[in-house]
């Protein structure tokens, strides 16, 4: 995803981007340990989306981890 792309997301979007990033490259990793990645490239593709992510909602004054568990409780 384009930096701007995701710098002009909302902030609710934001996490919900965090948290799916997360998602996929906790099992694009698994994938790669049990050799089922064709596309190794998405491992770096993934890591630099969740890292500019996770910078933007720093610098907004998000914490991630917070929203994302209160969004998991409120379903």
């Amino acid at each position: 995803m384009k930096p701007q792309e995701v710098h002009d997301m909302a902030d609710d979007l934001l996490v919900e981007f965090v948290g799916n990033t997360r998602e996929e490259l906790f099992n694009l990793r698994f994938q790669h340990a049990t050799g089922q990645l064709e596309n190794t490239a998405r491992l770096g593709q993934a890591g630099r989306d969740l890292a500019r992510g996770l910078t933007i909602a720093r610098e907004r004054g998000i914490d991630v981890d917070r929203e994302l568990k209160r969004q998991r409780e409120n379903g």
